[in-house]
């Protein structure tokens, strides 16, 4: 049994927005927003994506690698790269080899929830754009203003930055819909919206409790496959950034649809002698 540790589609408060997920996924569920849906996950909705905090380093220079690390191991089958303090740590989150800064960091948190709400657990995406400096470092994550991801049917994931470029998110709602919109601190437009939430039906339910999935054999409700598809919003808007061009996405397949480039980031080559 599997179990992914963010809980926010199961319970506790969605950072800015001032409520839990289960009434945003009632509100859209039933149809009270209207369709397709449009969310936008910025600091001005709540979420601080860390560009900088999470930021690598171009121009430290290589150091003796400490004795109690076995720096080889660390790397696994990424490729060989000199040691610095900073490539390590906590602070790995900055260099593609390992991780994908900020946006990496907060991504599933953020976004598994976005997933959950708009009913998209078994798709994903079919068009992914980024805005950010170009060329990205081929070693360090570094900056980036926006991404939006749009699906098939219309709906949209927008997520900005705002540590880079212009941001359009001021004073926007986080999700919003042709019939309504939600926006941080849970106010909504029309004003009424909150007010229905209490006679729509309750979403099906989800073993929040892994010893109860363990025990039962029954899937946790954040697990491996739609785990898999939360996270893979995370990279699909990294792909973006590095290459620096609009992407099409094939959900089923999984793969990039004519771009070779891009598919090299889903497969990228494991140092020998790792190997799947």
């Amino acid at each position: 049994m599997f179990r992914l540790n963010t809980w926010f589609r199961l319970h506790g408060g969605f950072y800015g927005l001032g409520t839990e997920v289960r009434p945003l996924k009632k509100l859209v569920a039933n149809g009270l927003l209207g369709w397709p849906v449009t969310v936008r996950v910025s600091r001005f909705t709540g979420f601080d994506w860390k560009v900088s905090m999470w930021s690598g380093h171009t121009h430290d220079a290589p150091q003796p690698v400490p004795p109690q690390l076995d720096y080889d191991m660390w790397l696994g089958p990424a490729p060989f790269k000199p040691y610095f303090p900073h490539r390590v740590h906590g602070s790995f989150r900055g260099y593609w080899d390992y991780g994908g800064g900020g946006l990496a960091d907060m991504g599933q948190h953020y976004l598994d929830p976005v997933q959950y709400i708009l009913n998209k657990d078994d798709t994903s995406p079919v068009e992914i754009e980024a805005s950010a400096p170009w060329p990205c470092h081929p070693d360090a994550v570094g900056m980036w203003g926006r991404v939006e991801m749009k699906y098939a049917d219309g709906c949209r994931i927008i997520l900005e930055s705002c540590e880079w470029g212009t941001s359009e998110t001021q004073g926007q709602p986080y999700m919003e819909g042709p019939k309504g919109k939600v926006y941080q601190g849970f106010r909504t437009d029309p004003p009424d919206l909150k007010d229905a939430i209490a006679s729509l039906p309750e979403p099906e339910p989800m073993i929040s409790d892994f010893n109860v999935s363990i025990r039962t054999r029954r899937k946790f409700g954040l697990n491996e496959s739609n785990g898999n598809r939360s996270n893979m919003l995370v990279h699909l808007a990294n792909c973006a950034i590095r290459t620096g061009r609009k992407l099409t996405f094939d959900p089923v397949a999984q793969r990039f649809v004519g771009d070779e480039d891009a598919n090299r980031l889903v497969d990228q080559p494991m140092r020998a002698p790792w190997h799947l």
